[in-house]
């Protein structure tokens, strides 16, 4: 049996008491600490809300930095999506804005730990919710949560560009005939498909000068259809450039040609007299060029204009020489498209 003397001096059965419940204490507060830290800071619904404000910051390479988010190919293949994929929408400044408004409404766990968080958020005048499948990791020093996603969050956008290749997102100009080849390159009509961070809303559009696009929104969720048609159009620059060529195509190809019936051109005349001089073309009205899409290229429709001959004939009838001078009507339509180097082809037809 312990007795006063098996204690150090000094010291009582109340201070050892004391000391005990004071660890004791110590420990049950470091648990309950613990235990709100993984509620909260380190908590499942915690971590859904630091990706989702990460993609409002535009904080990109946090994003992708988030474990669970970045996919393998063999992921890719899983998800049914291309392992060729692009990966160029993967970056800062190209977001037009991300998710707001940001509202947890409901973590369930489940029987093996993994949680369902479903969160509610805004992006622009639009409420949505999302349901994200987080699971856990080996925890931080061994008592702190650490979570991942179990299906990554990344979309697909599926890209369409009427009458073009190239389009605008954020901050970047992309080209959708990366990576094709023969028909595919030549396509008047390009696709391609994106990967990209959800939830946020891009903004699409194109502006050179030769072509333009209204910008077109398009929200983007994980599992929606993500698609975007990028309608582009002549600009007047482009109009004025086939305009050019037409006119000097009229004027130094056609009209310079000392015959009745210039070769390749939108205009002649047949005379039943003797030509007595060389005939001299001029061009009194150009063709107005206006460009359509078409199936494989922009368009000009049949167009008219006006060319003039002056020439001296003589009267197979009465052998009196006359000087004839005509309006001769110019009939053009032709078809135009941006080659691959920027410069423009033009087929007359």
């Amino acid at each position: 049996m312990a007795t006063e003397t098996d204690r150090p001096p000094g010291v009582s059965v109340w201070a050892v008491l004391g000391w005990s419940l004071l660890a004791v204490l110590l420990v049950v507060a470091f648990v309950a600490a613990v235990g709100g830290l993984n509620r909260t800071v380190y908590g499942s619904s915690t971590f859904v809300e630091r990706y989702l404000q990460a993609i409002a910051d535009d904080d990109i390479s946090q994003v992708m930095a988030t474990p669970g988010v970045e996919l393998s190919s063999a992921e890719l293949e899983e998800r049914g999506i291309d392992p060729s994929t692009s990966t160029a929408l993967l970056r800062s400044g190209v977001i037009d804005h991300g998710p707001e408004d940001v509202r947890i409404l409901s973590d369930v766990e489940g029987d093996d730990g993994v949680h369902v968080v479903t969160a509610s958020y805004r992006i622009g005048t639009v409420i949505s919710e999302s349901a994200y499948v987080v699971r856990p990791l080996e925890p931080l020093y061994g008592v702190l949560n650490r979570w991942e996603f179990a299906e990554s969050p990344l979309a697909v956008i599926d890209v369409t560009v009427e009458n073009g290749a190239l389009f605008q997102v954020g901050s970047l100009t992309l080209d959708t005939r990366v990576g094709k080849s023969g028909d595919d390159l030549a396509a008047f009509t390009q696709s391609a498909p994106y990967l990209t961070v959800a939830p946020a809303a891009y903004e699409f559009a194109y502006d050179s000068q030769l072509l333009t696009a209204p910008p077109v929104e398009l929200p983007v969720v994980r599992d929606g259809e993500n698609e975007v048609v990028v309608v582009t159009a002549p600009t007047d620059v482009f109009v004025q450039r086939v305009q050019e060529e037409v006119d000097e195509y009229l004027s130094e190809t056609c009209a310079t040609q000392p015959v009745l019936q210039p070769s390749g051109c939108p205009f002649g005349i047949v005379i039943d007299d003797r030509v007595v001089s060389s005939p001299q073309w001029s061009i009194v009205e150009y063709p107005v060029v206006t460009l359509t899409p078409g199936e494989d290229a922009f368009e000009m429709p049949r167009t008219e204009g006006t060319a003039h001959i002056s020439v001296e004939v003589q009267s197979l009838f009465d052998g009196s020489f006359s000087q004839l001078e005509e309006d001769r009507p110019i009939v053009l339509s032709l078809t135009t498209w941006i080659k691959p180097d920027g410069s423009l082809a033009i087929e007359l037809r």
